[in-house]
């Protein structure tokens, strides 16, 4: 049985066999939908936005690889599932999910790869972390990475340095 998808010109609600993205009466739109769903599509953003150098290139395929994901599982299970900057400020988050680099990449890519530079980290502090790490660091899209700045690879003082009011 073919597979069938609604046509995606708006408010038509007929049904087209894939891969055309249009029914019959609206075929002459197709190219316009598909440029524009390749406008907002994740391959693009991967192509021209994670690749546009070829050191951020390297790093998005380091955490594509096998390495990464037995490093971050290895890490996760380390920790426990806990949150190592929450518990640092004395409370308990299970259950996180984020493997996080201490010491960001882009700061010393001799670190990507080992298990000590790496935390647990729920989801708010990982969002802190990194807009900490833009501050502190200058690292990110369209920053500039500070120069001489003293890597700080201390849980505890970063954990309090994320939530210190700014």
């Amino acid at each position: 049985m073919p597979r069938v998808q609604r046509c995606k010109y708006p408010g038509c609600h007929t049904l087209t066999v894939k891969p055309a993205l249009c029914c019959d009466i609206h075929r002459q739109h197709e190219p316009k939908i598909r440029e524009q769903r390749e406008r907002y599509s994740r391959s693009r953003y991967n192509k021209y936005m994670r690749n546009r150098s070829e050191e951020k290139k390297e790093q998005y395929n380091f955490y594509r690889s096998r390495l990464w994901s037995n490093l971050r599982l290895r890490c996760l299970t380390r920790d426990n599932y806990v949150c190592l900057y929450c518990l640092a400020r004395g409370r308990v988050t299970a259950n996180s999910k984020i493997a996080d680099h201490v010491v960001p990449i882009e700061v010393n890519p001799d670190l990507k790869a080992e298990l000590p530079n790496l935390a647990t980290t729920c989801q708010n502090c990982h969002r802190l972390k990194t807009i900490w790490e833009r501050e502190y660091y200058g690292t990110g899209q369209g920053n500039i990475l500070k120069v001489g700045i003293k890597q700080i690879s201390d849980i505890r003082l970063i954990a309090n340095l994320i939530n210190k009011p700014r």
